[in-house]
């Protein structure tokens, strides 16, 4: 079935009036004759009858109409969609990230970029989640880019394989602890001095657990572990009620007066975040375009100055 025959009907139907529909359309009526006849023998049904010098629709072709009306419609908005989704000044952007980044960098990124006025037209769609789950959305194609921590592996799958994985920020990983608590009261905390209370800790989700067991691994710390948890915030809430204490990123709009952050001075690991897209996987231009910002503004702002989030 020709497109151009769709489109030669609907405008005959609109016009009713075979010369008009020609006019309006820059074809000949007998071009015009011919192709609705060949639609309607494609059909096996007429789409026309006379009415004195004019045509109408019979019932069929008013059935019909309505199914073109609709087809066409939404064959103009796909194409008004990809005009927009490979302008870069007009595209969507569809972005994952942890928990954590949106206290401080997602927020401060997209300020940041909006602030240009060629960037005002490209919209975003915003998820969050831990590390892996945020991965196995992008390998199915959920999200356009993902930032989060570095994974192996999903299951069998060697993620190094599927995505690219560009370092963008560090964090600080903190001790999170009761504002009452002893280790709060010292001027220097080590990481010796965590051997002895009970801790909440990451689960086995999370994109920080290996990173958690690399520090404690440092003194040989065998933490005496209450709960595990994956994700900051409930970590932290679980902290404030006494009920252990925890590492976990920098988070700087925690309330101060039932939790404190202290630094621990004899580790110098940090959590390393990634800007994570699939290879091999077609980018828009506005989404490549929000990738590079992402990256100069973390280099500019971040690691030219050796500063963690």
């Amino acid at each position: 079935m020709n497109l151009r025959h769709l489109i030669f009907f609907r405008e005959l139907a609109r016009t009713q009036h075979m010369a008009k529909a020609a006019e309006n359309l820059d074809i000949s009526q007998p071009s015009l004759s011919y192709a609705i006849k060949k639609l309607e023998n494609e059909l096996g049904v007429p789409l026309f009858e006379p009415e004195g010098r004019n045509i109408r629709l019979t019932p069929l072709g008013k059935t019909y109409l309505n199914y073109i009306d609709k087809s066409l419609k939404t064959l103009n908005d796909g194409n008004t969609l990809i005009k927009e989704l490979i302008n870069p000044e007009k595209g969507h952007v569809s972005l994952g990230f942890t928990y954590t980044l949106g206290q401080r960098l997602v927020p401060e990124l997209l300020t940041a970029f909006k602030k240009d006025d060629i960037n005002q037209k490209i919209s975003f769609s915003l998820g969050q989640s831990y590390s892996a789950h945020l991965l196995q959305d992008l390998a199915d194609e959920k999200y356009d880019i993902v930032l989060s921590s570095h994974v192996n592996k999903l299951g069998d799958q060697n993620l190094n394989q599927l995505f690219l994985f560009h370092p963008i920020v560090q964090q600080e990983i903190k001790l999170a602890l009761p504002i009452n608590h002893p280790l709060a009261q010292k001027k220097h905390v080590l990481l010796e001095n965590l051997d002895e209370y009970l801790m909440i800790i990451f689960s086995q989700n999370s994109g920080l657990r290996p990173l958690i067991d690399r520090i404690l691994s440092q003194k040989h710390i065998k933490p005496k572990i209450t709960y595990q948890i994956e994700e900051d915030h409930t970590i932290a809430g679980f902290v404030k009620y006494g009920l252990g204490i925890a590492l976990i990123p920098n988070l700087p709009q925690l309330d101060t007066t039932k939790i404190t952050l202290k630094a621990i001075e004899d580790n110098d690991l940090k959590h390393d975040l990634f800007l994570v897209t699939k290879r091999d996987h077609f980018l828009t231009p506005s989404v490549q375009h929000f990738e590079k910002f992402v990256q100069k503004y973390c280099k500019t702002n971040f690691t030219d100055k050796n500063l963690s989030i």
